[in-house]
C-alpha cells in the first residue's frame, strides 16, 4: 500500500498489525493521523493493545504488518531517525537509585553525545521546569513517586524531541502530583510546540488535558474524536442503572421513547442517554417495574468521557 504525502503530522499509522505467534493478536490494523502540536490521548483497557502500539511506534517493536511514521520517518526504514526524534516515558520507573538526579539527566544526554555545555545548560532548564532544582543532587532512592515521574519525563525531554510518547505518566500518583505533571505536559505543547501521545487511566485526566482521544479495545480503534464530541454524542443526560430481571423486555421498550437518545449495555449496567434526565425517571422506572426489569440501583448525570468508554467497550473504565 503506498504511503499517502500530507504535511503536519507528528504520527501516521495505517493497517498497524502485531501478533505474537499464532494466538495473540495485540494491534489489529489501527490507523493514526495525529497532527503536530497536540495532546492525543490513547484509552483502553487492560490489555486492548496500547503500549503494544506505542512499542511499535517507538521503533522498540517491529509491525506484523502495516506501516507508520513519527515525525515524518518510517518506523522500520529510518528507525534510527525516529529515535532521534522522540522522547519517551514508560509505564515502570526506569531509573538508577543510586545516581543523583542531575547524573541521570547527565548521562542519558551522554548517551545521545550532548556536549558539556549544552548538558549542563539543558539539565538546569530542566530541572528548572519541574521544580527539581533543590533536589538536583540527591540520590534518586530519596525521591518520592512523584517527583521520580517528574524526573523521568524530562529525562525524555533532554534531546528535543519533536513527539513524546508518555504511557500511564501519572499512574499512582497523588493528585497534586497529577495536576502538576498534566501541567507540564499542557506546558510541552502550548510553549514547545511539542506532540503528545500518551495513554492513562485516568479519565478525568484525558478529557482535560488531550485535544484529541481514541479509545481502543482488542486492538482496534472504535472511535476518536475531541472529548466533547464524543461526550456530546451520549445525550444531555445519562441515566445509569443496575438491576436484574427481564432487561431485553425494559431495553426494547425504553428505545422506543422519543426521549431517549442513546442506550448501552454492558457488564450488569444500563446507560440510558436522554434530553432530560431528571423528567424521565418516573417513565423509566415505570416501564421497568412493567416488563419485569427489577432497579436496584439508578443515577442521573451529566454525560462524561467515562460513559463513552464504557458504551464502547462495556466495561468502567478501571475494570
Amino acid at each position: 500500500m503506498s504511503e499517502p504525502s500530507r504535511k503536519n503530522l507528528a504520527v501516521e499509522a495505517k493497517g498497524l498489525v502485531k501478533r505474537f505467534g499464532e494466538d495473540v493478536l495485540a494491534v489489529d490494523g489501527v490507523d493514526l493521523a495525529i497532527q503536530a502540536n497536540t495532546i492525543y490521548a490513547l484509552l483502553g483497557p487492560n490489555g486492548a493493545g496500547k503500549t503494544t502500539t506505542i512499542n511499535i511506534l517507538t521503533t522498540l517493536l517491529e509491525p506484523t504488518e502495516g506501516w507508520a511514521k513519527v515525525a515524518g520517518f518510517n518506523v522500520l526504514e529510518q528507525a534510527n531517525e525516529v529515535r532521534k526524534s522522540i522522547g519517551v516515558t514508560f509505564q515502570e520507573t526506569i531509573l538508577d537509585d543510586e545516581l543523583t538526579g542531575k547524573q541521570a539527566l547527565d548521562y542519558h544526554a551522554r548517551l545521545y553525545r550532548m556536549g558539556k555545555e549544552e548538558r549542563q545548560a539543558k539539565i538546569a532548564e530542566l530541572l528548572a521546569l519541574v521544580e527539581l532544582e533543590e533536589a538536583a543532587n540527591r540520590q534518586v532512592s530519596t525521591y518520592s513517586g512523584g517527583m521520580k515521574r517528574r524526573l523521568e519525563l524530562i529525562r525524555g525531554l533532554m534531546t528535543e524531541p519533536k513527539v513524546l510518547f508518555l504511557d500511564e505518566p501519572t499512574l499512582g500518583l497523588d493528585p497534586q502530583s497529577r495536576a502538576r505533571i498534566g501541567d507540564y505536559i499542557v506546558e510541552l505543547k502550548e510553549q514547545r510546540g511539542m506532540s503528545v501521545l500518551l495513554t492513562t487511566h485516568y479519565m478525568d485526566e484525558a478529557e482535560k488535558l488531550s485535544d484529541k482521544v481514541a479509545i481502543i479495545d482488542h486492538g482496534k480503534i472504535l472511535i476518536q474524536g475531541t472529548p466533547s464530541e464524543l461526550v456530546e454524542q451520549m445525550g444531555a443526560d445519562v441515566i445509569t442503572i443496575t438491576g436484574h430481571g427481564n432487561q431485553d423486555a425494559f431495553v426494547a421498550k425504553v428505545n422506543d421513547l422519543a426521549c431517549c437518545e442513546t442506550i448501552t449495555t454492558g457488564n450488569g449496567i444500563l446507560q440510558i442517554g436522554v434530553d432530560s434526565g431528571s423528567r424521565r425517571l418516573v417513565e423509566i422506572i415505570s416501564i421497568a417495574n412493567n416488563e419485569g426489569y427489577v432497579v436496584d440501583d439508578i443515577s442521573v448525570a451529566k454525560p462524561s468521557l467515562g460513559d463513552v468508554f464504557l458504551k464502547y467497550t462495556g466495561r468502567q473504565f478501571r475494570d
